[in-house]
């Protein structure tokens, strides 16, 4: 483990990662927010349909796993999906306990328009991919060593 340096305020706000960790994630949504307010979607929204772009239909809990969302943090933002035509929700044929969400026509024919997004966050970002690269994974790191 790391050893504090004693000389300096170890409560000091600009030492703090969860400062750091806070301003970074607001401060990159909000580069998302123009590029996705043309499609209706916000930046959690982004999210659901990144997962759905993967695989397409998944059940609510397993886009709660992927997401590390709750259900219930989901069901709004699968109904706002489903009204402006994204995705279609229903019971799955083969468990009709399980809700299952799929991808629509215009859910799957958005995606490449969204594939320009990450381009455009690497450019407003001006950072070196290899940069991005590297941040990913020590953020990975974190979230592996906080998921409990």
């Amino acid at each position: 483990m790391a050893e504090i340096d004693l000389g300096e305020d170890p409560l000091k706000l600009d030492r703090q990662v969860c400062f750091a960790l806070s301003v970074a994630s607001r401060s990159v949504i909000a580069i998302y927010r123009p590029l996705l307010e043309p499609h209706g979607l916000t930046h959690p929204q982004y999210l659901v349909m990144l997962a759905l772009w993967e695989q397409s239909p998944r059940s609510v809990k397993d886009l709660s796993t992927a997401l590390r969302h709750e259900p219930a943090t989901l069901s709004p933002l699968l109904k706002r999906l489903e009204a402006i035509g994204y995705v279609t929700r229903g019971r799955s044929r083969a468990d009709e306990r399980q809700l299952t969400v799929e991808l629509t026509e215009k859910g799957r024919e958005l995606r490449a328009e969204a594939e320009k997004i990450p381009y455009r966050v690497v450019e407003r970002l001006g950072m070196e991919v290899s940069e991005l690269e590297a941040l990913h994974a020590a953020l990975g790191r974190v979230i592996e060593a906080t998921a409990g």
